[in-house]
């Protein structure tokens, strides 16, 4: 008996997910963003096309090479990560981010003058590191060159929750971590022009070499999501990808 209605304990939670408005929400969301294109190669390889010279670029945060690092083309690419999610890890630098840089920076590896046209940042999906990334990365692009970001637009907060772990929320395995913090700190930095692309659940760039819009109007001093939700197109300067490549032609 006890086991008969522990089952149905069961039975009816799984009815109540299935029937929550959160999780219908976020199952639509999530399946508009899988299917929206275009990927976040497609961008990459529009980017270091769009350059009339040989170009350099790093991936930070590969996991399989086969999701992004191995379709793009360029002259010179180097890829970095620890290899925690994917074992196999073939990888040119098997390091976190922060110690590649730091032996970058030393002149231990590569070359501490290097600059790169590309380099894209997909590691560990915090605010806190992702900050330390682009901070990074800044050092080491070249004046014309893009910093791009992954997952910059969650399109709900159970895709921007801090624990990927936790997957029976309403996004399930779906996240995008805190990034779109990081990613809205460097939206109010003068020294930086930024946008997002609306597309794989969000594309962000980072550039000095391009105007690609005004600074946040709305200010979100503690990076709260309802805040951003609500003024989300002012907030990540939400561009679709014609837009964006708008912009970009006129550098060209």
């Amino acid at each position: 008996m006890n086991r008969l209605k522990k089952i149905k304990e069961y039975y009816n939670w799984g009815g109540r997910f299935l029937n929550d408005k959160f999780h219908k929400e976020a199952s639509i969301l999530s399946e508009k963003e899988i299917n929206k294109r275009p990927f976040r190669y497609d961008v990459i390889n529009y980017l270091l096309n769009s350059f009339k010279r040989e170009t350099n670029y790093l991936e930070i945060g590969v996991r399989n090479p086969d999701d992004n690092f191995n379709k793009i083309n360029s002259k010179t690419k180097y890829s970095v990560d620890p290899g925690l999610e994917f074992k196999l890890n073939p990888v040119d630098f098997k390091l976190t981010s922060d110690r590649f840089f730091y032996e970058l920076n030393q002149g231990k590896i590569l070359n501490k003058e290097i600059k790169f046209d590309v380099i894209f940042i997909d590691g560990l999906h915090t605010a806190e590191q992702v900050d330390k990334d682009i901070i990074n990365a800044i050092r080491f692009i070249q004046n014309d060159g893009f910093i791009v970001l992954h997952d910059c637009n969650p399109p709900t907060e159970f895709h921007a929750r801090e624990s990927h772990k936790y997957e029976i929320s309403p996004a399930m395995q779906n996240w995008n971590g805190t990034t779109w913090k990081a990613f809205l700190k460097q939206r109010n930095n003068p020294d930086i022009s930024s946008c997002c692309i609306d597309s794989d659940f969000g594309i962000g760039i980072l550039t000095k070499g391009i105007e690609m819009g005004c600074q946040p109007k709305k200010s979100n001093p503690f990076y709260e999501y309802s805040i951003m939700d609500e003024n989300r197109f002012d907030a990540l300067n939400l561009l679709s990808f014609k837009q964006f490549k708008v912009k970009i032609e006129k550098k060209v």
